[in-house]
Order: structure tokens, then C-alpha cells, then sequence
């Protein structure tokens, strides 16, 4: 695995390379980090030069700039950059988690000669819902608990609401490798509650670039009641599409890799 740093406005991104082949770019949700796409990245690297990162202000991709609110379009550029950087000229094949899967949308519809198939796994695209408004007042709350409280009150309440499980806390028992990056993870909580989760769910992706170029849908076959699994079903129906099941819940590319590289795969080559 190669390792680099990418400046771009107002960030310096960390990221990792694996393998060889058609270039693989893993988008993360929330607090998530490169590290959470090690055990995939390294099943999908026999095939394809896989990238990941750390999105910025999380984990190991540090602000140079004052932080403030930002956007999926912003994430969006910031993978369009580390492209540019890492296959310059290439299409490549991109899988997105929530925020993720959002914003391999905003990738797709901005530079669809630069994205030749896209899986979105559990897209967040709240603002979609017709009860939007009352997820959008329930972030602002989880904002307000997490200035009061810390963000760990408010994450847990936020895996209630919307039901997901929570991120484990780092456990001495773990190995180091594990224990680092749950550490990581749970520091990036605070990211996504003050910078992220308010405006990230405004996030509306533009459906005639989405049925242009090649998106499936997909979402963990656990936990079918979860909150990403009406918005990844009410995106299919305004694309006239199909959302497909992938292996485990809403980490299911962490916790089931073996089960999971196979199924994507099997939705790249369709």
C-alpha cells in the first residue's frame, strides 16, 4: 500500500493506493476513514488500483483553512482532484457508503466522462422523504445535544432515530490497527454533527445525470428497517429503478468483506 497527501482548497488529504488495474475510488460516509475500507480495498485491489482517503477535516486529512459547513459538492471536488491526481485522464469505477454514495452522485453528474460505473450503498438522501422536515429538525436537535453533551450522547441518539448500530468505542483488546482507527472514527463524530450532518441531508442528487450514466443502488440486507433503506428505496423510484441487497448492514464492507467485494464485483461487471 502507497500512502500520499493531496493539497486542495482549504485541506490536505490523506490517502491510499492498492493494486493494480482499472482504478477503484471508495468513498466514505460519515466519521468514517481510509482504514474502515482496508479489509475491501485489499480484496478489490487483485483487480483494480484501488484509492481511498480520509475525507477532509476527518481523521488524517487535516484543515488549512477555518472550519465551517460543507457540502457534498465540496467532498464531490475533493475526489474529482484526488482522480485527477492518482488516474489522471481515467474513468473509474466508484463505490460510495451513505455520504459517499452521495457523493459519487455529485461526481457522476459533474464529470461523467470520468466515472464509468457507480454503486451507491445506502445513500442518505434524506431531502428526499416526504417527511424530510421532521429529520431535518431531529439533526438540528442532535447538533444542539452535541454542543451541550458531546457527541457521543448525540450519535447515539442518531443510531436510535434512524436505526443503525452504533460505532463501537475503542476496546483494549482490540489489536492496535483496530483500536486506532475506531479512536479516529470517534473523534470524526464531532465533525459530522458540527459540519456535516445538517447539510450534507440537503443534498439533492440531479436524477437526469443519475439515469444518464450507469448508478445502481444497493443497501445492507440487515436491518431493512433502518432510515437508509427509505431513502435508497424512494431514490430508485424516482430513477425507475431497482435497489439490489449487499451483505450486512449499513457496514456490511466491514464487517462481511469477503461477501461484499464478491457482490461488488458482480455489480460492476452487470
Amino acid at each position: 500500500m502507497e500512502t500520499g497527501t493531496l493539497t486542495v482548497p482549504g485541506a490536505e488529504i490523506h490517502y491510499e493506493v492498492r493494486g493494480a488495474g482499472p482504478p477503484l475510488l471508495l468513498l466514505n460516509g460519515g466519521d468514517g476513514d481510509a482504514a474502515m475500507f482496508g479489509p475491501l480495498a485489499g480484496l478489490m485491489a487483485e483487480h483494480h488500483t484501488v484509492v481511498t482517503f480520509d475525507p477532509r477535516g476527518n481523521s488524517r486529512s487535516r484543515l488549512t483553512a477555518p472550519p465551517r459547513e460543507q457540502t457534498i459538492e465540496e467532498r464531490g471536488r475533493d475526489a474529482h482532484l484526488l482522480l485527477d491526481a492518482v488516474a489522471p485522464g481515467q474513468a473509474a469505477y466508484v463505490f460510495g457508503t451513505s455520504y459517499g454514495g452521495m457523493t459519487g452522485m455529485d461526481l457522476l453528474a459533474r464529470h461523467p466522462d470520468r466515472v464509468r460505473a457507480l454503486v451507491a450503498h445506502d445513500p442518505f438522501v434524506v431531502d428526499l422523504l416526504p417527511d424530510a422536515d421532521r429529520w431535518h429538525a431531529l439533526f438540528r436537535e442532535l447538533h444542539a445535544l452535541h454542543r451541550r453533551e458531546g457527541p457521543r450522547p448525540a450519535l447515539r441518539r442518531l443510531c436510535e432515530e434512524i436505526g443503525l448500530e452504533d460505532v463501537p468505542e475503542p476496546d483494549e483488546a482490540l489489536p492496535p490497527p483496530a483500536r486506532e482507527m475506531l479512536s479516529r472514527v470517534e473523534a470524526n463524530g464531532a465533525v459530522c454533527l458540527e459540519y456535516e450532518l445538517r447539510s450534507f441531508t440537503r443534498f439533492r442528487p440531479d436524477l437526469e445525470a443519475l439515469r444518464a450514466g450507469r448508478c445502481t443502488l444497493v443497501t445492507g440486507e440487515e436491518r431493512p428497517g433502518a432510515l437508509t433503506h427509505r431513502t435508497t428505496a424512494t431514490l430508485a423510484e424516482r430513477l425507475g429503478t431497482r435497489v439490489t441487497e449487499f451483505p450486512g448492514g449499513h457496514v456490511g464492507y466491514l464487517t462481511h468483506p469477503a461477501e461484499f467485494a464478491a457482490a461488488l464485483r458482480g455489480a460492476f461487471a452487470d
